[in-house]
């Protein structure tokens, strides 16, 4: 299998939307505010790491314990993977967004593009996407928070991350969203060989962007977790599989424990470098 070395050295974990309730399709959730504050905290320090080493952020941009806190984090579902150490090696997040009613009420209004010449097109594509979805009866919402441990980059991890986070989507009852992704690390070219492509409007696909908070080439591209790249769709499966029994830590009282033995670790305080793959807000 093409996964297989990476299921070897990492495992997942999920953290879901404070104060959530969460569906009895994930079968290993905790109930554990503390726990689950923890973790996350855990996932800002390391994406904070890594946007700073990279230019997307500055210091004064990160918490006082150089936390990359993001508004929407308390709200999103995080897919977190953990390597052989139990140390933190990928992250992902996906924010729900079904019952915004416009472009306004997007997280994603906050991007570059929203304020470039092609700010009046974005606007259209994604109400465009947003009522498309609506239509259809699926979900929506924005993917972000990439980020990979340096010594994970050039294995199948980055990969990995994005493809069990489709899964989830589909266990979430499947979704159409975007992502913003950075010319960085070749990330916009590693989320179109997943199944992204071009958000679009009147047939156009928009541009490229420039940033200039992260003083680089940007784009927004549109996924749909139903049509991943054919190659890889029985390992979005496989992996989606494995998000079910993901110890999947809750801040609401589901009435279930996770098994001992997967919390029988330490996340050491010396964390490993991230490499940030999509810097988004």
């Amino acid at each position: 299998m093409v996964l297989g070395e990476s299921r070897k050295r990492s495992e997942f974990f999920i953290l879901p939307p404070s104060g959530h309730v969460v569906p009895g399709i994930f079968r290993n959730r905790r109930a554990d505010s503390e726990l689950h504050d923890d973790l996350l905290a855990k996932v800002q320090r390391f994406r904070g790491r890594i946007y700073l080493e990279d230019g997307a952020v500055t210091r004064r941009e990160l918490t006082s314990d150089g936390r990359h806190n993001s508004p929407v984090d308390e709200a999103s579902w995080h897919v977190v993977s953990l390597d052989s150490e139990r140390r933190v090696c990928a992250c992902l997040r996906f924010l729900e967004e079904s019952h915004a009613k416009s472009f306004d009420d997007l997280w994603v209004r906050n991007a570059a593009a929203a304020r470039s010449t092609q700010g009046s097109a974005f606007r259209r594509a994604l109400e465009g996407e947003l009522a498309g979805a609506r239509k259809a009866g699926l979900r929506f919402g924005e993917v972000g928070g990439w980020a990979v441990a340096e010594s994970h980059r050039r294995t199948t991890e980055p990969l990995r991350i994005i493809l069990a986070t489709y899964g989830l989507l589909e266990l979430l009852g499947s979704c159409v969203g975007v992502a913003t992704a950075t010319w960085r690390h070749s990330s916009a070219a590693i989320l179109r060989r997943i199944g992204l492509t071009s958000l679009s409007v009147d047939g156009r696909a928009l541009p490229p962007y420039h940033d200039p908070q992260y003083d680089c080439s940007m784009e927004v591209l549109r996924f749909d977790s139903r049509l991943p790249n054919p190659r890889y769709r029985s390992l979005v499966q496989e992996l989606g599989a494995s998000l079910k029994a993901a110890p999947t830590i809750c801040t609401e009282n589901m009435g279930a424990t996770l098994q001992n033995s997967f919390w029988n670790f330490d996340m050491p305080a010396a964390e490993p470098s991230f490499g940030s793959l999509v810097p988004v807000n």
